[in-house]
């Protein structure tokens, strides 16, 4: 179907951080035309774009969306005492419809706050696969490695992910990717970490990995190995491969001019870490550097939502009082941080992160006409400290229509609600 989007102010995001008023977009898998009318080319459907903004979907490129299950579940906790004694314990109960129908509600949110692509790290990945497929939007696997004491469960561990690979990497017409996720440097050895990057190999597919989220984690690297978690990844080899790096909070000089060297894509959580009280992350610094730091919410028990414009203005907003600077991340890298470095992030820049002719035909819409949009002196500043997920009006991904008018077409939201919460009763009494 060729949607017309008449009349639309644009935030393309292409780099040259401009606004474009009372123009048109044309697109139907792809974007086909920005600019002028063109009667030569039918469409079957227009939106009004009055009052509305036009932006690339947001990409979320760390996060554990089966987590909704247990949002609001285990709260005012260190990150060691929570994953150890509340988390990972319940985690340990889980089944793959748990997690199924937990990721359909984090897709609901997603969706409902203008997220159309995630990086998952989780469980029973399939699960999350057929709710991308019945979602409509895009997804890159990655089930997490965390090394046991048995090396018969460490190999079943990884021929999860080739299979998970075989089965759902290009699927959902090309909206669905895998990559290999060892868990984190202390939760698995070096050599289990050298399978995973042989596997990674192997599938010609990128890495995705915990690096330096808490000082006692780069601590005790020091302890175990004389170096930082991103040294030692770096002396193994890992990072020749494509790495999206979540967190990164605790990091030194040398890490920054490493993963300046490597290309490595730090993901900033920001709510979580805040949450956690893990730290901050040197976003400006890194930004500085030339690194395309990413953004993500981490996992709904961790933030408590998975609401991208909140960590937009949290990456920015945050930064300037960490550095006492007032133009540390400014609202265009925010947004930047948001679309076009997660998609360079999750390996998917040539076809999502910014409204350009020739790319995929994600977008959304947000409804501009609410009493804290105006007046409307500066849209990117607007989209970064003013727009909230509510505002979000339509949703589109490779062309189709996922949300109108804040209405999901391709989920019963209802049924998953109902179903999550019956879950999650479940799950915890077990």
């Amino acid at each position: 179907m060729t949607i017309l989007i008449k009349g639309i102010t644009l935030v393309p995001m292409d780099g040259k951080n401009e606004v474009i008023e009372e123009t048109n977009i044309y697109l139907d898998e792809e974007i086909i035309h920005i600019g002028e009318l063109k009667e030569d080319i039918e469409v079957e459907r227009v939106i009004d774009g009055k009052n509305k903004v036009a932006m690339p979907g947001l990409i979320n490129a760390h996060t554990h969306i089966g987590m909704s299950l247990l949002r609001n579940f285990a709260d005012d906790l260190p990150l060691h005492s929570w994953l150890t004694e509340k988390i990972w314990p319940t985690e340990a109960k889980l089944i793959a419809k748990d997690v199924y129908w937990g990721s359909l509600l984090s897709m609901v949110e997603m969706i409902q706050s203008g997220t159309t692509a995630f990086c998952d790290m989780y469980f029973f990945m399939d699960e999350v696969g057929k709710g991308l497929e019945e979602a409509g939007i895009r997804g890159v696997l990655t089930r997490g490695l965390i090394e046991e004491n048995d090396e018969v469960v460490n190999k079943e561990k990884l021929r999860d992910t080739r299979d998970l690979f075989k089965n759902w990497h290009g699927k959902g017409n090309g909206r669905i990717k895998v990559m290999v996720a060892p868990h984190a440097p202390y939760t698995c050895s070096p050599d289990f970490l050298l399978e995973t990057m042989k596997l990674a190999n192997e599938l010609n597919t990128g890495i995705h990995i915990h690096l330096s989220e808490t000082k006692k984690e780069v601590e005790d690297s020091f302890k175990a190995f004389g170096k930082s978690p991103i040294k030692h990844v770096y002396d193994l080899g890992l990072l020749d491969i494509h790495t999206i790096a979540a967190h990164c909070v605790h990091v030194d000089e040398e890490d920054i001019e490493i993963m300046k060297e490597k290309n490595v894509y730090p993901v900033n959580n920001p709510g979580s870490n805040l949450k956690l009280a893990s730290g901050f992350a040197p976003v400006d610094k890194m930004l500085k550097k030339g690194i395309s730091v990413a953004l993500g919410t981490d996992g709904s028990s961790s933030n408590n939502n998975l609401n991208m414009f909140e960590e937009i203005n949290l990456a920015a907003i945050v930064n300037k009082a960490v550095n006492l600077d007032a133009v540390s991340v400014p609202a265009i890298d925010a947004l930047g941080m948001a679309t076009i470095n997660g998609a360079k992030a999750l390996d998917w820049d040539d076809e999502i992160g910014s409204i350009e002719i020739g790319k995929k035909g994600d977008l959304i819409l947000i409804d501009m006409d609410k009493p804290h949009l105006y007046p409307r002196h500066n849209i990117i500043s607007s989209l970064a400290y003013s727009v909230q997920a509510a505002d979000v009006d339509t949703v589109i991904v490779d062309g189709k229509i996922i949300m109108e008018k804040r209405e999901i077409k391709t989920l019963d939201v209802e049924k998953i609600k109902y179903m999550t919460e019956k879950h999650a009763k479940d799950l915890i009494s077990r």
